[in-house]
């Protein structure tokens, strides 16, 4: 099949096979006809299967045959737009992730689009808004204050998108949604994407969609057959060391590493600058300026390493990226999907590597178990150690503490 079928503009067509896009995702294929249909729909799909574009698409092209305000081959009509569709992201990354994408999709439709979020000036967006938008990407938090200052009017929303929807949760997010959906119109076309369904999702799906169409293409925290994955079992002491020799004997010219905590985020990326290994760190404490540098830099191959916490396991779609390495595991199972997840996107293969210590066994072990496959073992000669160590007592105290 492709996108030809499913019922999309010819200048969105345009678009897509100028961005060499050329068949549907099977996500895309299931979700897109329902859409444009007008359903509610709660949908599940691996990360890097093209979510994005499986609601973007089809919000784009109701947007240019139902709404008065956008036609194809005509003058935007004059006077503030009103907001069509509104899409909630968790995090800044992802918001301008898919603002990029909506922007590509609709490059030749006189569609105004508009990314906000925190971190940065409010007045700049408030500006933006003035004349109206017809899709508004937004983190939760600040399109709340944007509301809240009479900058945006969500009276009109047509249809709402919770991209990320578990994640937002994670994130406590779930009353700044709430607060969203009671300034929305009854009568709205609601689309909920979570990479997982958990109970908080189903509970979250029963309060906010009307008769939705479930759509998954992939077993509930499945990874990627595109991604290869690999333990290396080593000291706590030596993982910085072993990261380097990796990168270094092995050439890689770009790789994704997650560490847990922000400090650590910060250390392993001077480390890796003192090992002669261009390196940036990547985390919430940064500023938006410095965030958007460090990953146009990555992007760009100006820096061989980027270093981020779990706030870019989600929104960062980087080409062809080959490599990520969980520096630590993450405390959350499902972390380890959305990780792993940021390689063998698309059509492309990717490679996953967990520097694993003895006090990880335990978050292995729930990996494992969760994505039902025993993640196969590498070695390096000189820095490989027995697995079946267990930690030591003064090793279980401190993980109790």
């Amino acid at each position: 099949m492709s996108f030809n079928s499913l019922g999309l503009d010819a200048k969105i067509l345009q678009a897509l096979n100028e961005l060499h896009f050329t068949k549907p995702t099977a996500i895309q294929n299931k979700v897109i006809p329902s859409i444009i249909s007008g359903k509610d729909i709660l949908a599940s799909a691996q990360t890097g299967t093209g979510k994005t574009a499986g609601f973007v698409l089809p919000i784009l092209q109701n947007l240019i045959t139902k709404s008065s305000a956008v036609k194809p081959n005509t003058e935007p009509k004059k006077g503030k737009r009103p907001l069509y569709g509104l899409i909630l992201a968790p995090t800044r990354e992802l918001a301008a992730q898919i603002g990029e994408n909506v922007r590509d999709y609709s490059r030749y439709l006189p569609i105004r689009s508009l990314v906000v979020f925190g971190g940065v000036s409010i007045n700049p967006q408030m500006m933006k808004l003035r004349g109206g938008v017809d899709i508004l990407i937004a983190t939760p938090g600040r399109l709340l204050d944007l509301v809240e200052k009479n900058a945006v009017d969500l009276k009109s929303v047509k249809v709402l998108v919770l991209d990320e929807a578990d994640r937002m949760l994670d994130m406590g997010f779930i009353h700044d949604i709430r607060r969203v959906i009671a300034k929305l119109p009854k009568k709205r076309q609601n689309l909920l994407f979570s990479a997982t369904f958990s109970n908080e999702i189903k509970q979250l799906a029963q309060s906010l969609l009307n008769n939705p169409e479930t759509i998954s293409v992939a077993a509930n925290n499945s990874t990627s057959e595109q991604v290869t994955q690999y333990v290396h079992h080593v000291d706590k002491k030596r993982k910085r060391e072993l990261l380097s020799y990796l990168i270094g004997t092995q050439r890689w010219s770009q790789v994704l590493i997650f560490t847990r905590t922000k400090y650590g985020a910060n250390h392993l990326a001077e480390q890796l600058n003192k090992d002669g290994i261009k390196a940036a760190a990547i985390h919430g404490n940064k500023s938006q300026g410095a965030r958007t540098k460090a990953l146009t830099d990555f992007k760009d191959g100006k820096i061989t390493a980027l270093v981020a916490t779990d706030i870019a396991a989600r929104g960062l779609d980087i080409e062809q990226l080959p490599y990520v390495v969980n520096y630590d595991l993450p405390h959350v199972a499902e972390d380890y999907v959305h990780r792993i997840g940021r390689t063998g996107r698309a059509q492309n293969r990717g490679k996953a590597i967990s520097l694993v210590c003895i006090d990880e066994h335990p978050q292995l072990k729930a990996i494992e178990k969760l994505i039902k496959v025993q993640i196969p073992q590498m070695f390096t000669e000189g820095f490989a150690i027995n697995p079946n160590i267990k930690p030591s007592p003064k090793n279980k105290r401190q993980k109790q503490r």
